[in-house]
């Protein structure tokens, strides 16, 4: 099996201070997709040494602010970065890379295609909106050209999106709010029904409500599960076919946290 997480860390040393290193030696991911890394490469690589992990990274623009990241216990044979926008506020957002999955019983040597994404969150009618819709048409082309290569590809990270009413438990009141708009959640509608990318965490984790990835850090929110499921695995159908578990990886208790998003975890059997 070949474990791939991808988690919104909410800046890579705090989350480390958290506990985070404790879960990765539990639960010993071979692909782990960052966002808001919030670092340097050194930063990084403090903290993920490249003896042990393939690294490749983008920081963000603004210093202490998004950066995304995929570490592989597999090699990589190329890495892409960004989605060639040219805009300042998309640096830090997205990351690819080819991993070499070797040969294995029945199971041939194979190239499978990871990405780490980390899309705006962006606030309702403020230009920031406007942001996000660009950059998520640009996602929006790379998943096009990605599903019809018809290879395995994985495209996984903080999508600031909330799917359906049961991916939010206070759906009602976020209607008109960012994460949750009908004109986002449209983007998401095409991925999956026009051009056949697969909801892992949906598909493998039941038909909800939840189970929910991010809860503020604020009040009670943690501990009344009233949360958003905005990260997300998603699969091309020739590498959905071979996905088998997908698990949120719930901290027990708000202190036990090491983010305020929680880990997605997905194994295939490649």
């Amino acid at each position: 099996m070949l474990r791939v997480a991808t988690v919104n860390v909410n800046g890579i040393r705090a989350a480390f201070r958290r506990g985070m290193g404790e879960w990765l030696d539990v639960r010993k991911p071979d692909v782990l997709l960052l966002q808001e890394v919030r670092g340097s490469d050194e930063i990084l690589a403090d903290h993920l040494p490249p003896g042990e992990w393939h690294l490749a990274h983008e920081a963000g623009h603004a210093k202490g602010r998004a950066g995304v990241a995929i570490a592989s216990r597999l090699p990589m044979s190329a890495v892409r970065i960004g989605l060639g926008t040219g805009v300042t506020g998309d640096a830090g957002r997205w990351v690819e890379a080819d991993l070499e999955v070797p040969a294995e019983g029945e199971h041939p040597a194979r190239t499978l295609t990871v990405a780490s994404a980390y899309l705006h969150s962006a606030t309702a009618g403020a230009p920031s909106m406007d942001e996000k819709h660009a950059f998520l048409a640009h996602v929006t082309a790379r998943l096009e050209a990605l599903v019809a290569a018809d290879g395995l590809a994985v495209v996984a990270g903080d999508l600031n999106i909330a799917h359906r009413e049961v991916d939010i438990k206070n759906w009602k009141g976020n209607l008109k709010k960012a994460g949750f708009l009908p004109e986002e959640r449209a983007y998401l509608d095409r991925w999956f029904d026009g051009l056949g990318w697969r909801d892992l965490g949906r598909d493998l984790g039941g038909p909800g409500p939840g189970p929910y990835t991010w809860w503020s850090w604020r009040g009670q929110a943690f501990d009344n599960d009233a949360g958003w499921r905005i990260d997300y695995q998603l699969a091309t159908p020739a590498l959905a076919r071979a996905a088998r578990t997908a698990v949120v990886d719930r901290a027990e208790t708000y202190a036990a946290r090491f983010s305020d998003h929680a880990p997605v975890v997905v194994e295939y059997d490649l």
